[in-house]
């Protein structure tokens, strides 16, 4: 499998803190079945900036290291920008960076509390540049989840989304893991990755979240997610279904 969101370059960001700590989640996530992860620190969130070149040194020395341990897992650059108004500027600068360099697609995060205002604008203004913007683990989001269709217009309108895996298997509670298997359910989901930030909190799940999938959803919708991780690492045109809206459960009131 491959992971598209990982904080595992040490010392960055709020995922690992050491060398020996990034090591740890390389082999735990070899167990998982993780043969190659993007590593996506966080940038301009407030309180991390994690600039492109930055990012494509310490991808370089983290590899290296992996090889000296004959760990079986090679690191690739990414990054998670939180949106901003300056992030087109910033794509094109290099302070912001696709996954995997050239692939196009990229890692957008909002606050957990809100979508900006500005957001549909500028996930129109990406995709006209030639990006191809996913929005990080939108089943975390207040509004999303209070306003389902924000969602779906979003995702119609050409952005894709990625979910996180233990999201969908309940790690983060009842709420956010209905909303992340509606997701699933509404075609609104399009990729599956860990965030994993360390080997004790907030850790892979990959292997769980994806026999999950398997077991309600299918196998071919489970290969969906990790061929579109495949085709998103090359560059090319993942597999989509056409989004539909998430409709709310119906409520029977019984009259005596």
């Amino acid at each position: 499998m491959i992971d598209i969101h990982c904080h595992i370059l040490p010392g960055v960001d709020d995922g690992s803190k050491t060398l020996a700590e990034s090591m740890a989640m390389a082999k735990e996530a070899a167990k998982q079945g993780v043969s190659r992860i993007v590593a996506t620190p966080h940038h301009n969130n407030g309180q991390y900036e994690n600039n492109g070149q930055d990012i494509f040194e310490a991808v370089h020395q983290l590899n290296a290291q992996l090889k000296d341990e004959g760990i079986p897992v090679e690191v690739f650059p990414g990054q998670e920008p939180r949106a901003s108004g300056d992030m087109l500027a910033d794509l094109e600068s290099g302070d912001v960076v696709a996954l995997n360099c050239n692939s196009g697609y990229v890692l957008i995060g909002f606050p957990s509390s809100h979508v900006p205002a500005y957001t549909t604008q500028l996930l129109f203004d990406m995709q006209i540049a030639g990006y191809k913007p996913i929005v990080v683990q939108p089943e975390r989001n207040q509004e999303l989840m209070e306003n389902p269709d924000k969602l779906y217009r979003l995702v119609k309108n050409g952005a894709l989304t990625q979910v996180t895996a233990g999201n969908l298997i309940g790690k983060a509670g009842k709420k956010i893991e209905r909303f992340a298997n509606q997701m699933v359910e509404a075609n609104l989901a399009h990729f599956m990755a860990s965030n994993a930030h360390s080997v004790k909190k907030r850790v892979f799940y990959m292997r769980e979240a994806l026999n999950y999938l398997k077991k309600n959803y299918g196998e071919t919708l489970a290969n969906q997610f990790t061929e579109n991780s495949e085709l998103l690492l090359l560059g090319q045109t993942i597999i989509q279904e056409p989004p539909e809206r998430i409709r709310p459960k119906k409520k029977w009131l019984i009259f005596g």
